[in-house]
């Protein structure tokens, strides 16, 4: 009987972080929100970009210039320096890397 105790309150205590940590990451992959930037640089041979940006909540980063790897090369075929862009930015691995851009007017 204390077997199954222990493996019933096991289980009730692993599932709720197995929900929590879920919702979490879907929420970092899904629900990041776009951020305003300018585009200083393109790389294309190196697969970067460089944004000048406002602040990053989901990163929690202040405001400035910096440079990202992007997710898809064919992302930097969307923009080119001086665009005011829209982008999300999401941490994949140890590098910022952007996931998502889009020019606006």
């Amino acid at each position: 009987m204390n077997k199954l105790a222990a493996l019933v309150l096991a289980a009730a205590l692993a599932f709720p972080a197995f929900a929590q940590q879920s919702s979490t990451d879907h929420a970092a992959h899904h629900g990041a929100p776009l951020s305003d930037g300018e585009v200083r640089k393109v790389d294309k041979q190196a697969k970067k970009i460089t944004i000048k940006h406002g602040p990053l909540a989901n990163l929690d980063m202040p405001a400035m210039t910096m440079v990202f790897q992007v997710k898809d090369p064919a992302l930097l075929d969307q923009v080119k320096a001086g665009d005011k862009v829209k982008f999300q930015a999401e941490k994949v691995g140890s590098a910022l890397t952007v996931t998502k851009i889009q020019a606006v007017d």
